[in-house]
């Protein structure tokens, strides 16, 4: 896969340099190309935002650089484009699924009060969103959106069945997890996990997966797969 980035930071994305995205990228399992907006701008001040037409407070990306950097980065718009939005569709497992299908994503960051709404129309294919609050820019939603996509690729993870079992996968949250030591500060693992008997643990685990929802994340339970 391979996923261009449009931001006017680029700095902020040195995350995926570490971890397991980062070892990602040294085995080529996907690459990450992030692109300068402002490199992109006509300006001699390499300026890509003025005041809103009509007032308001704030200012608002140009059109112009954006364009060009699309343009440049994906001319034959090969890539779904995608804008981080609040006004997006939310972003869900079922949509982090369908977006690890693609071949190739391209991913514009806002920042101050918006994007001239005309670059929106003419070179996005769709918005996203990661929740219903705003952040001061679309670079932390980008992350959230890139890193829940790459966990998807082949090899990334090294286990095939962790994102079928995590939180999200089947509309159930996650069962509780337990490791060595077997009792710490006077709690026990429970006594299904050590059994050595399989049929036991998936039926404990999916119990708890049901119990967890229903307490935590009940809306769930209409979508899940009971």
């Amino acid at each position: 896969m391979k996923i261009d980035v449009l931001t006017l930071f680029p700095e902020m994305f040195d995350v995926f340099n570490h971890s397991l995205m980062g070892k990602a990228q040294e085995k080529q399992l996907f690459t990450l190309n992030r692109h300068n907006i402002r490199d992109y701008s006509l300006d001699k001040h390499k300026r890509c935002d003025d005041y809103p037409f009509g007032g308001g407070a704030g200012m608002v990306m140009m059109p112009q650089p954006i364009h060009d950097c699309i343009m440049a980065v994906d001319p034959s718009h090969t890539a779904l484009r995608i804008f981080m939005s609040p006004k997006g569709e939310t972003l869900s497992q079922k949509k982090v699924a369908q977006l690890a299908n693609c071949d190739h994503l391209l991913i514009l960051c806002g920042h101050y009060e918006g994007v001239d709404q005309r670059v929106l129309d003419s070179d996005i294919d769709c918005e996203i969103s990661i929740g219903d609050y705003v952040l001061s820019g679309g670079e932390i939603p980008a992350m959230v959106l890139i890193d829940s996509v790459a966990r998807y690729i082949p090899e990334v993870l090294g286990n095939r069945e962790a994102t079928v079992e995590e939180s999200f996968s089947s509309n159930l949250l996650e069962y509780p997890q337990y490791t060595r030591p077997q009792e710490f500060n006077g709690m026990k693992v429970p006594d299904v996990l050590v059994s050595g008997n399989h049929q036991l643990v998936d039926e404990w685990r999916r119990q708890q997966s049901l119990e967890l929802t229903k307490k935590l994340r009940p809306d769930l339970l209409k979508k899940g797969d009971l």
